[in-house]
C-alpha cells in the first residue's frame, strides 16, 4: 500500500471514530433529560385563581395551589390522578383521562397530581 493510501485510510477511520463518539455523546446526553407531559394542566383554586402549568415533568408528585382546586383540565397527552393530600397519596382520588375535565365540588378540593406513564 502507498503511503497516500495509507494516509486516506487512517483518515476515514479517524472520521469514522470520531462520529461514533459524537453519536454516543449526544445520546447519552439526550437520555438524562426529563420526560415532560406535553401540553398543560390548568386548575382553578378555590378561591377562582386560574393556573395553568405547561408540560409539567412526568415523573413525580405535583403539589397544586395551598388554596387546592375544584376544578383540573387535563390538556396533556398523558392521563392523571388527582389526590384531595399535598403528597399524592390516600383515599378520594379521581382518574382524569387526557384531553378530560374534572369537576369537584368546592369544599373537596385537589392539592396534589400525578401523571401514569
Amino acid at each position: 500500500m502507498s503511503v497516500t493510501a495509507t494516509r486516506t485510510v487512517l483518515r476515514r477511520r479517524g472520521g469514522i471514530t470520531a462520529g461514533a463518539v459524537l453519536l454516543a455523546l449526544a445520546v447519552t446526553g439526550c437520555s438524562g433529560l426529563g420526560r415532560t407531559a406535553v401540553g398543560p394542566v390548568t386548575y382553578v383554586t378555590g378561591g377562582d385563581k386560574v393556573v395553568s402549568v405547561h408540560s409539567p415533568s412526568v415523573k413525580g408528585c405535583h403539589r397544586m395551589a395551598a388554596a387546592g382546586a375544584s376544578k383540573v383540565e387535563n390538556r396533556t397527552l398523558i392521563d392523571m390522578v388527582l389526590y384531595p393530600s399535598t403528597d399524592c397519596s390516600g383515599p378520594g382520588t379521581a382518574y382524569v383521562a387526557t384531553t378530560f375535565t374534572d369537576v369537584n365540588a368546592p369544599r373537596a378540593l385537589w392539592r396534589s397530581y400525578r401523571f401514569i406513564h
